[in-house]
């Protein structure tokens, strides 16, 4: 009989194992995360204004390197580089033990950020590569779902470690990471390579969107000069553009973690045990309902829809939280829970909508490079967030929460012409957002197969035919 377990998964042994993998490497990180307050300020010897600027310093060094990354992955490949990443990730886990100060602590914080960079992106960028365009917000999904649970397993374990109080113990902690995540990458290795890009040779552009290049000698020429291009992630504005918009509307997480928590203690009556509540219901809803919300979209007219939806569940978020100002007791306990499960809504909705874009409007042979400037465009959409909307909410009461939604609509209506740009972007190089050309099907994984009362294992998920 299945377990529980096993229902809630898809039939998919693809993203079956992609999901085991995901609960792996997110419990992994969230053991350590969960702890390293404490492990930076009681092991390492740092004050907290230390913490504050080693942290500061290396998403600096991410942010300036991950385009540079990005197209690293690209010339070894995503799944090597999500391999190597990880296999990097666990090395500098374990190298915290060497860490005594300021300095060494930087020398080991800087480049592990790099290799989870590193990885992420070759992950990201492999999930693209390997599932066909119609699975893969799909995929994405259950893999966001899995990464919550392994967060949360992560956190609990962490919470163990925190309680028992025992100094040695938590030196143990970024062993133990490490130890894990070399089998996460142990797990990816045995993943199959995503089918390649075959390389594109653009048709003559026609129409208004056709360039001094049209015309039949010109394609191969226009093709051979865009791949030599080192740049041209960064040259397509209207992706840039694209990103930094996704990282506005990405914003929920800073009132999920940062303002709607500060509202609740400061400008509202309700008991600050109620955290505990939002925090348990965010989890809930972004495991279960994550694939749910992600059912259906495929295309950019289907991520725009996801991205609206998301919007609209901001916005009604903005209003709820900001009347309970004026309210008490149990209406203000209530309209703060429904507050947060609005905001958790334009989580799981936006989630997918960008999940959707990004894969249907970045160029196919330059997955990696794309996903370097995914994460420098949504930095730039999301590092004013804390300190601006903070300032706004807690000055301005109600009406800086109408600004805060007002940033918020201004960022979901200009979406939609930034990506109808992508889509001439793309046209203009002979390519169709989520070109049917790129990949073919990847490989079907075997099922066990059943010999009298037992089974044969299964085969390794990696395909040696590369």
């Amino acid at each position: 009989m299945p377990s529980p377990l096993s229902r809630l998964l898809p039939d998919d042994r693809l993203i079956r194992a992609m999901s085991y993998q995901s609960v792996l490497s997110a419990f992994a990180e969230g053991v350590f995360i969960t702890g390293e307050a404490v492990y930076f300020t009681q092991v390492v010897g740092l004050s907290p204004a230390q913490v504050g600027l080693m942290l500061t310093l290396s998403l600096a060094a991410a942010f300036l390197f991950s385009v540079p990354l990005g197209r690293l992955a690209d010339r070894l490949g995503t799944r090597r580089s999500w391999i190597h990443g990880s296999l990097l990730q666990a090395v500098f886990f374990a190298s915290w033990f060497l860490a005594s100060g300021f300095a060494t602590a930087l020398a080991v914080l800087i480049p592990l950020v790099l290799a989870e960079t590193w990885a992420r992106t070759g992950r990201n960028a492999y999930r693209v590569q390997i599932f066909p365009r119609e699975k893969r917000v799909h995929a994405t999904a259950y893999l966001r779902a899995a990464r919550n649970v392994g967060y949360t397993l992560g956190a609990a374990a962490g919470a163990v470690a925190l309680a028992l109080d025992n100094l040695t113990l938590i030196h143990a902690v970024p062993l133990f990471t490490a130890a894990v995540l070399l089998s996460n990458a142990y797990w990816i290795a045995r993943l199959p390579e995503p089918p390649r890009a075959a390389p594109v040779t653009p048709a003559a552009p026609t129409g208004p969107d056709a360039g001094p290049a049209a015309g039949p000698a010109a394609g191969p020429v226009a093709g051979a000069a865009r791949r030599r291009d080192p740049r041209a992630a960064l040259r397509n504005r209207a992706f840039v553009l694209l990103t930094f918009l996704n990282g506005v509307l990405h914003t929920h997480q800073v009132l999920l973690t940062t303002v709607i928590p500060l509202w609740l203690v400061t400008e509202t009556d309700a008991p600050k045990v109620v955290l505990a509540w939002l925090y348990g219901t965010n989890t809930l809803m972004a495991v279960a309902l994550q694939v749910a919300a992600a059912r259906g979209v495929a295309t950019v007219a289907d991520s725009l829809r996801a991205q609206r939806r998301g919007a609209v569940c901001f916005l009604a978020s903005c209003a709820i939280i900001a009347v309970t100002h004026e309210t008490a007791g149990w209406v203000t306990v209530l309209l703060m829970w429904v507050g947060h499960v609005t905001v958790t809504g334009a989580e799981i909705y936006q989630s997918a909508g960008e999940w959707g874009l990004v894969a249907e409007l970045a160029d196919p042979e330059r997955r990696g490079e794309y996903e370097g400037v995914v994460n420098l465009g949504s930095n730039l959409g999301t590092v004013w967030a804390p300190a601006a909307y903070t300032f706004l909410a807690m000055s301005w009461g109600p009406a800086g929460w109408a600004v805060i939604a007002a940033v918020i609509l201004t960022a979901a209506v200009a979406l939609h012409p930034a990506a109808r740009a992508c889509e001439r972007h793309l046209r203009r190089h002979g390519l169709t957002p989520g070109d049917p050309r790129e990949l073919p099907e990847p490989p079907e994984l075997p099922e066990p197969r059943t010999a009298g009362k037992g089974t044969v294992p299964e085969p390794s998920l990696h395909d040696h035919t590369g």
